[in-house]
């Protein structure tokens, strides 16, 4: 599979939050919280692989916007873990902020009348 940097991008993060979920306590509350997390975590790339098939503009924004929303459920979902390891988890808020940030300027550029 030939993968642009941007999918890299959210497959290396997606890979780095799963990594993370196996360093948190597995008790009933954190399970929970773990399957939200890598779902909407590997769901950001997912996407944003699926926009890539150019089915047209309107269902390249559709998936844009989901890859975006995914990005932003995933921060609410860190926000949930208490952690010792403050620097990873800050390491992956800001990592999930600049997709969203990516996705954003993207849809914008392709979509101005939405501004």
């Amino acid at each position: 599979m030939d993968m642009n940097e941007l999918e890299l991008r959210c497959l290396k993060f997606g890979k780095c939050v799963r990594d993370f979920c196996r360093t948190i306590k597995q008790d009933v509350i954190n399970r929970v919280y773990i399957q939200q997390i890598i779902r909407s975590s590997s769901s950001i790339g997912a996407n944003y692989i699926e926009a890539n098939e150019n089915l047209g503009k309107q269902d390249l924004l559709h998936k844009l916007r989901i890859s975006r929303k995914e990005a932003k459920e995933t921060a609410y979902w860190l926000e949930y873990f208490e952690v010792e390891d403050e620097v990873k988890i800050n390491t992956l808020k800001q990592e999930v902020a600049e997709l969203r940030k990516i996705f954003s300027a993207i849809i914008n550029k392709l979509n101005p009348v939405n501004k």
